[in-house]
């Protein structure tokens, strides 16, 4: 155990608060092996307080007298914390994930920016006028739906969480947010900035626990209007049924096997950075990692090779050294999962080329080489599966109808890239491989103002943009008379 455990508080009406009974979770630090954290486990009676608290928060209260601008005055406020208070939120995640610290501590400030793009739509969301008669005036209101879940997974969560709460918070709505149980501590974090800006007691709430009870009563609850769930697919088919309990709106932001197409006509050097930074980056511990690549047979080998060589030099290690590349993997049941899977690959025929296998001598076994594996069939587990993890299965193709239904032969649907200097091809291939989002020439780059989601198994719904402020919003036709005209008889046909 670590010399020193740092001992964290769920956030329930404007008050940091310990599970009932105490209960609690360890947290690992997946580079030492050691507790180095305590967080609370939530109870049933520790969720439903939260929910009770987001209730009052959105019926009564300042919450719902205040103005969008109001709202959004506190949403750049929580932005400005973000910034000022990055390099303790980049700590705490890099202790609960393995993540590397410079990536933590960047994405923390970077963070702040989905609060602050919110906040500027916070006071422009405007209804509709419909054209009508001359006595009649129609009008289309967006009004909050009223009490969020928000279930986050470990992974990205600052980002993905802002995703969640920033226009729910910008619509008028209030949150529960449910912190991962495999790291809870950057969203716990997290809430001390928001007691710090002053959101009223009850609009934010965070909690932290296993699944049961803590999420199952959280999106069953009978006051949760719209739940927002960023996870795997196999947690979302026993979510999809508690949400039938209260008939709330839903949103998966699911798994993905990203397909990454390189044509013979393409940049190699760009083309290995990105794809480096789709598979490497984070160690593969993203949906959107770009998991399978796809190379034309022209290309192939050479592509491969340059691949080959890279991998040498990718620094795997301490995560809170600035010189390594990739730090271990968050969970022990990862590392356990890519290793059967990968056998099962290579067993059935792919042929590991760099990498495969644990890294020994480093103080905890998490640690995963950047693996490279050559399929000469799609339907190897490494192929099909989400592996969250640094490897990358590589296919040949011939022509570009076989690159596309190669894209496209998968379960998931979540992203993918294409790297061409032909744009009219590029774009020809965009339009017909099946991802909620696409990158050309380049991987792996985020911007808040653009949507992303799934198709498939990757989920539905969209988040980020512009859009996602009307996710969170139910819409209400008002039906005005005003041409002073007393109700004609409804027995009598006009």
């Amino acid at each position: 155990m670590a010399d020193q455990v740092e001992v964290f508080s769920m956030y329930i009406d404007g008050e940091f608060v310990q599970a009932e009974g105490g209960r609690t979770l360890d947290s690992i630090n997946p580079w030492s092996g050691s507790v180095w954290a305590k967080v609370p486990d939530a109870t049933a009676a520790d969720v439903n307080r939260a929910v009770e608290a987001a209730h009052r928060a959105f019926t009564s209260g300042p919450w719902p007298k205040m103005t969008p601008t109001e709202r959004a005055v506190l949403l750049q406020k929580l932005a400005d914390k973000l910034v000022e208070h990055k390099e303790r939120l980049g700590y705490v995640e890099t202790q609960d994930t393995g993540k590397l610290l410079k990536e933590t501590t960047w994405q923390a400030g970077h963070t702040a920016r989905a609060y602050t793009y919110f906040a500027g739509l916070a006071d422009k969301l405007q209804g509709d006028i419909p054209p009508s008669g001359a006595s009649m005036l129609n009008l289309v209101l967006h009004e909050p739906v009223g009490v969020v879940a928000a279930i986050i997974p470990w992974n990205s969560q600052l980002q993905l969480s802002a995703y969640k709460i920033a226009p729910a918070l910008a619509t008028g709505n209030t949150i529960v947010v449910k912190a991962s149980e495999d790291a809870s501590t950057p969203l716990l974090t997290l809430a001390k900035l928001v007691h710090e800006v002053g959101f009223p007691p009850g609009v934010i709430n965070f909690v932290s626990g296993g699944a049961n009870p803590c999420a199952i009563t959280l999106t069953s609850h009978p006051l949760v209007r719209r739940i927002a769930f960023t996870g795997g697919a196999d947690t979302a088919r026993r979510l999809i049924p508690n949400s039938a309990h209260n008939i709330a709106k839903l949103s998966l932001e699911l798994g993905g096997k990203s397909p990454v197409i390189v044509f013979d006509d393409a940049d190699l050097d760009s083309c290995v950075n990105g794809i480096v930074a789709g598979i490497f980056g984070a160690s593969g511990q993203s949906c959107a990692a770009g998991s399978r690549l796809l190379a034309h047979e022209s290309i192939h080998d050479v592509l491969v090779e340059r691949l080959v060589e890279r991998c040498k030099t990718i620094r795997v290690g301490d995560p809170f050294d600035a010189a390594t590349n990739m730090g271990p993997l968050a969970t022990a049941r990862q590392v356990d999962r890519i290793e059967t899977l990968l056998a099962s690959s290579v067993e059935q025929g792919a042929r590991v080329v760099s990498g495969g296998k644990r890294i020994g001598g480093l103080p905890f076994n998490q640690c995963f080489e950047p693996t490279i594996a050559l399929c000469d069939r799609s339907d190897y587990p490494i192929v099909q599966e989400e592996l969250f993890g640094p490897v990358l299965s590589v296919l040949k193709f011939r022509d570009d109808d076989e690159a596309v239904a190669l894209a496209n032969d998968s379960k998931y649907a979540f992203a993918g890239g294409i790297f061409s200097r032909d744009f009219a091809r590029a774009m020809r291939t965009a339009r017909v491989v099946n991802a909620g989002r696409l990158w050309i020439n380049t991987y792996r780059v985020t911007g808040v103002n653009v949507p992303f989601g799934g198709f498939k198994q990757s989920g539905y719904g969209r988040e980020a943009g512009i859009d996602a402020l009307k996710d969170y919003t139910e819409t209400k036709a008002v039906m005005i008379e005003v041409g002073g005209e007393a109700v004609a008889d409804p027995f009598v046909m006009r």
